[in-house]
């Protein structure tokens, strides 16, 4: 069972990691945040890889991996994870989260329209439990009114939208990873995944003019140790745990039990943000897994 204990590790160091990183937004803002725990990332993979494979960067990477690892780091890093962390500055971490248990839906309607892959029932099912399960959290009834009927959004639309932003950016990047990984190192992947993801926002930042809040944000330790936090418990124990957990077991089994973060957060949220959370919404964060367990393990 170490696979399956790895994946549940995972996923118990992707809840901390939205945590940490919930906390961090409110204080300095996504963009500043996603630079730092980036940079961070890369130092800490830069030394397990050196231990590992004997090369601080992935210099035996082919042209080829460079650039669909490229472009899954700017789509999925860049594109998916300011977006995620935007919504948690808006609806919070455990929301997000549970949006972003979306992806497996983006990544096989992706697959239908570009590869002609076939949807089954079980698809249509799965597709069915996680979209009603997030309704389930994010729906409620509007009050009796003359002028209002019918449900409206129990949290800011704005932030609804870019957790699906976010959920669509790790599906697409995640197709990507997978077209320019083929049998290459997923460490070594990752590192690629990490430095088009640092060019990117650099660019960003470039154009938006955000150095000096950023060099401000550098300034809070508090916020820099969180970052550290966040960096060392996501892409360093939780991507380490993952590979490791997909390698001792089943591909689907171990990605539906590290898709459990929107029921792990739950208590989390409630201990550390006295969030009030209302039996629909815990109700609702177990049908979206189970429809994601659907999705995972019935295809």
């Amino acid at each position: 069972m170490s696979g399956e204990v790895a994946a549940l590790l995972t996923a118990i160091s992707w809840t901390l990691t939205g945590l940490f990183f919930q906390w961090v937004t409110n204080r300095i803002g996504s963009l500043s945040l996603n630079l730092i725990r980036l940079v961070m990332a890369f130092l800490m993979i830069g030394v397990y890889a050196y231990l590992t494979r004997g090369m601080w960067l992935p210099s035996d990477a082919t042209t080829h991996a460079w650039l669909w690892l490229s472009i899954s780091g700017l789509i999925g890093f860049v594109l998916g994870d300011y977006y995620l962390f935007k919504s948690y500055e808006l609806v919070g971490a455990r929301i997000g989260l549970l949006i972003f248990s979306s992806a497996p839906i983006f990544a096989g309607v992706a697959g239908f329209f570009l590869w002609g892959e076939r949807l089954s029932w079980w698809s249509g099912l799965g597709i069915a439990l996680v979209l009603s399960g997030i309704g389930l959290v994010i729906l409620t009834r509007s009050p009796a009114s003359a002028d209002q009927t019918g449900v409206r959004f129990k949290f800011d639309p704005r932030g609804l939208l870019y957790a699906f932003v976010a959920a669509a950016g790790q599906a697409f990047g995640l197709i990507a990873s997978k077209l320019g990984m083929g049998d290459y190192d997923p460490v070594a992947a990752t590192q690629i995944r990490i430095i088009a993801a640092i060019i990117g926002f650099v660019i960003i930042y470039f154009v938006s003019s955000h150095w000096p809040t950023f060099f401000r944000a550098l300034r809070d330790k508090k916020a820099l140790a969180m970052s550290s936090l966040g960096a060392l418990f996501g892409p360093f124990i939780g991507v380490t745990l993952s590979l490791y957990a997909v390698q001792r077991t089943n591909t689907a089994i171990a990605s539906t039990i590290m898709s459990l973060m929107p029921v792990i957060i739950i208590p989390f949220s409630i201990l550390i943000y006295k969030e009030k959370i209302q039996a629909s919404e815990v109700l609702g964060a177990f049908v979206a897994i189970a429809g994601t367990a659907v999705l995972l393990l019935m295809n």
